[in-house]
C-alpha cells in the first residue's frame, strides 16, 4: 500500500490483475486452501478487502487529513477515526457489490453472501486445512481431484458408489459420514448445506468448533484412503535410495 494516495485512483485493469494475483497467494495462504482457489473465494474465506478497494479507502483517509492541514489545523484523533471508519465500509459496500453476481466459486460466496459482513468482522474460529476444502470444495473430492488436479480417472466417490464426489455430497449425502454427520446436526440443525454451514460458523465460536471437528474427521479419513489408493496403485516395493561413490568409498548424503 505505499505511495497508495498517489496511485489508488489510476490504477489501470492491468494493475488490479497484478494486485489480484499477490493477494490470492496471500490469503489463499491465510485460509491454508489449495493454490486452485479462486482469488474471490479466498479474499472471502480470510476477510480481506481487495487491495484496490483497500487502497482508495486508505487514500481517501490520507487526503482528508491533507485538506486539514493545508488550512493550518491539525486532524483530531477521534475525526481520524470517524474517516477510517467511514472509508472501510464505503469498501466493503463496493465489495459485497463486486460479490452479487460471482462467476467463480459461486456455490461459496452465494453462501457466504447474507451473512457477509458477519463473516468479515466475526471475532472468533480460524480456518484449518480441512474446514476449507469442505468450503470451497478444493480437496479430497472425486470431482476435484478427477477434473482438477488430475489425479484420479473417475469422479465417483469411493466410499459410497456415487458417480461424483463432491463436498456437497460428502457433507450431506454420502452414508460412509453418517455417524460424523449425526454429531454434525445435533450441534448446528437439521440442515447441513454449505449456507447453513456458514450460517453455523458466524453463529458462535461452539457451532464453528462443531463444523471444524467434522471436516477433519471426515476429511482426513478421505485422505488417509487416497494414500493407500495410491500405494497399491504404484505398488508395494520402495525403491531404495543409490548411494553414491567416490574412489570406492560411501560419502555421505
Amino acid at each position: 500500500m505505499y505511495g497508495s494516495p498517489i496511485w489508488a485512483n489510476h490504477l489501470s485493469p492491468q494493475n488490479r490483475t497484478i494486485l489480484g494475483r499477490l493477494q490470492r497467494l496471500m490469503a489463499t495462504r491465510a485460509v491454508r486452501g489449495y493454490r486452485t482457489v479462486s482469488k474471490d473465494a479466498a479474499c472471502l474465506l480470510a476477510g480481506s478487502i481487495p487491495w484496490d478497494l483497500d487502497a482508495r479507502a486508505l487514500a481517501d483517509v490520507y487526503w482528508r487529513c491533507a485538506a486539514v492541514r493545508a488550512e493550518g489545523g491539525n486532524p483530531l484523533p477521534d475525526a481520524v477515526r470517524r474517516w477510517r471508519n467511514s472509508a472501510e465500509e464505503r469498501a466493503i459496500d463496493l465489495w459485497a457489490e463486486r460479490l452479487e453476481e460471482p462467476t467463480v466459486s459461486i456455490a461459496l460466496v452465494t453462501a457466504i453472501r447474507p451473512i457477509f459482513r458477519e463473516w468479515i468482522k466475526r471475532t472468533h474460529g480460524a480456518l484449518s486445512f480441512h474446514l476449507t476444502q469442505m468450503l470451497t470444495g478444493h480437496g479430497c473430492f472425486g470431482r476435484y481431484l478427477c477434473e482438477i488436479a488430475r489425479s484420479e480417472v473417475t469422479t465417483e466417490c469411493h466410499h459410497c458408489g456415487e458417480e461424483r464426489d463432491t463436498a456437497e455430497h460428502t457433507i450431506t449425502a454420502c452414508p460412509a459420514w453418517a455417524t460424523q454427520r449425526a454429531a454434525l446436526t445435533a450441534a448446528i440443525g437439521e440442515d447441513a448445506t454449505l449456507p447453513a454451514l456458514c450460517r453455523a460458523l458466524v453463529e458462535s465460536g461452539e457451532k464453528w468448533s462443531a463444523v471444524e471437528t467434522f471436516a477433519h474427521s471426515v476429511i482426513s479419513t478421505k485422505e488417509e484412503a487416497e494414500r493407500i489408493r495410491e500405494r497399491e496403485a504404484h505398488g508395494h516395493r520402495r525403491r531404495r535410495p543409490r548411494r553414491r561413490r567416490r574412489n570406492g568409498r560411501d560419502i555421505p548424503p
